[in-house]
């Protein structure tokens, strides 16, 4: 358009000029004299010349102006050098608070909360009515209080923006996060005591999780989430796990989400989450046991519903391989082909019925401007590998009730109560070839009950129980098939954001059974985190 107005600009007096020049010959007027005509018609012939010439090196000099600012625009594009944002769209994986997009100025927020990389930016509170079209996973009373919320202040403030590539409608966004621990323990065989793959598991130093965690929009329908664990065993030894990469829409009808690739079960509100984000340095007893050291997690495909309720509601529903380590009571060939001293039969899948199949239904009412419960109940049904027909299930209920002083100072202080309670009956066959003596149905159940007080900006004080009670046998002596119970208190400090240093007690106690005597434990860790860039908000 600028080069269209300026050629007109050109045009116009050449096309003066050569009118004026015409205008004797066409005139019906009389000829002047050629005495006085002549010389008035060559001064008005000149001075149009000049003004052509002048407007001439006008345009010629806009022209190179216009052709300097298209030059700067595109350095600026390819550069990220503008004063545009790259992806004027906040990520539609973060939670709009806490995942600001990338090259706008990003609010403060703690990067290691767990709200979940589902979270839709469309999402309301989930005290309110769900808008047309959002998918609310954050239950933003909670997730946006203490510790979780602790403002920056200074130059770290400004670290609070991720590590974009590209722009756009398809970015994405790179963190890092280093996670390790001192560990010190009256017993020797700290993996035993320890049941959780990520818990430290000797005496000494441990870097049980170090991980690089990528977010980004895929294109208009579909966002994506990995995260990728390195972990040092007691050998110094590095092992590489796909913690979670997968995909999911951003923009269906009636509050629906699809997700599906390598994930997390959505089961009660511990497993969703990563380790960096909990509040005590190792898993809950009944987690790992029942769950598995790595969590309940494989690849597989989930839907999720958000009910149009006048609070938060939520359905989820998923199916997953459940084979593996990380389908710990499923599917597992266990350590070096045993489980529950049964050599299992590690088949491939026959049908449905060798699927786990994980539902759960999720509330969450705010009681007060100040106070929030949430509840859930989850379950966990498919086929293991002791036997050609034996079946698992597990059943979960979690409860969570917070507190946040009115008068709060970037979240603190605050009260935080969290509970879950898992049944798990499992059916133990005679393994391959029906090589053990005898088929057995075993009914545990524990539970775990955790405490925590924010009392001063950046300072939690927490206590936890553990109780796991396991049915026993007089045919199996599996370590992970002792009752147990634990005690745990720890003190945490966050120096800002993007560190937090902890100090955490164990008792253990171990009960004596048919083949296993008791035990008591005691343990001592002291953990330490890094973060880089921001890190995406998880399923909390």
């Amino acid at each position: 358009m600028k080069r269209i107005i300026l050629v007109t600009l050109a045009i116009l007096p050449v096309a003066a000029v050569s009118a004026q020049e015409a205008t004797p010959v066409l005139t019906s007027s009389p000829a002047p004299t050629v005495s006085n005509a002549t010389p008035a018609r060559a001064a008005d012939v000149e001075a149009l010349r000049q003004q052509v010439q002048s407007l001439t090196e006008t345009v010629k000099t806009l022209q190179q102006q216009v052709r300097d600012q298209q030059a700067a625009l595109e350095k600026a594009n390819l550069t990220g050098e503008s004063g545009l944002p790259q992806n004027p769209e906040p990520s539609p994986i973060a939670a709009t608070e806490n995942s600001p997009a990338p090259g706008a100025s990003a609010p403060s927020r703690f990067p290691t909360e767990d709200t979940s990389v589902v979270s839709s930016t469309t999402a309301p509170p989930v005290s309110g009515t769900p808008a047309p079209g959002g998918f609310p996973t954050t239950d933003t009373s909670v997730v946006t209080s203490a510790p979780e919320t602790i403002s920056s202040t200074g130059a770290g403030a400004s670290l609070t923006q991720p590590i974009t590539i590209g722009g756009g409608r398809n970015y994405m966004n790179i963190s890092f996060d280093g996670l390790f621990a001192l560990a010190y323990s009256s017993a020797r065989d700290l993996d035993h005591i320890e049941v959780g793959d990520h818990d430290p598991q000797q005496r000494g130093f441990n870097a049980r999780n170090t991980e690089l965690a990528f977010d980004g929009a895929v294109d208009p329908y579909f966002e994506g989430f990995a995260n990728i664990v390195f972990k040092l065993d007691n050998d110094n030894e590095t092992d590489v796990e796909v913690e979670e990469a997968f995909m999911q829409t951003t923009s269906l009808p009636f509050n629906l989400q699809l997700k599906a690739g390598q994930f997390f079960a959505a089961f009660g509100r511990l497993n969703p989450t990563h380790p960096h984000t909990w509040d005590f340095a190792d898993t809950p007893l009944v987690n790992g046991l029942f769950l598995g050291p790595d969590g309940l997690r494989g690849v597989g495909a989930q839907t999720s519903w958000t009910l149009p309720l006048p609070w938060y509601s939520q359905l989820i529903f998923a199916s997953q391989n459940g084979r593996g380590s990380t389908g710990f009571s499923f599917r597992n060939p266990g350590d070096d082909g045993m489980f529950f001293d049964r050599i299992t039969t590690d088949r491939e899948a026959r049908g449905l019925q060798d699927f786990v199949w994980i539902p759960r239904w999720e509330n969450s009412i705010d009681l007060s401007p100040t106070q929030v419960v949430l509840a859930g109940v989850s379950g966990a049904f498919g086929s293991n590998e002791t036997g050609a027909n034996s079946r698992t299930q597990i059943y979960g209920a979690d409860f969570l009730y917070k507190w946040k002083s009115s008068h709060a100072e970037g979240g603190f202080p605050f009260v935080k109560w969290q509970t879950e309670f898992m049944y798990r009956r499992f059916q133990a066959g005679r393994g391959a070839d029906e090589s053990f003596p005898v088929a057995e149905t075993f009914h545990d159940w524990g539970l775990y009950s955790q405490v925590l007080w924010g009392f001063k900006k950046g300072w939690v004080a927490g206590i936890r129980g553990d109780y796991v009670d396991m049915q026993d046998s007089k045919f199996t002596d599996d370590l992970d098939r002792q009752s147990r119970w634990r005690l745990s208190a720890n003190l945490t400090w966050y120096p800002t954001e993007f560190s937090k240093i902890r100090l955490q007690y164990n008792q253990d106690f171990l009960e004596e059974n048919f083949f296993l005597s008791g035990r008591q434990v005691e343990s001592v860790f002291l953990q330490w985190e890094f973060i880089l860039g921001a890190h995406g908000a998880h399923k909390f």
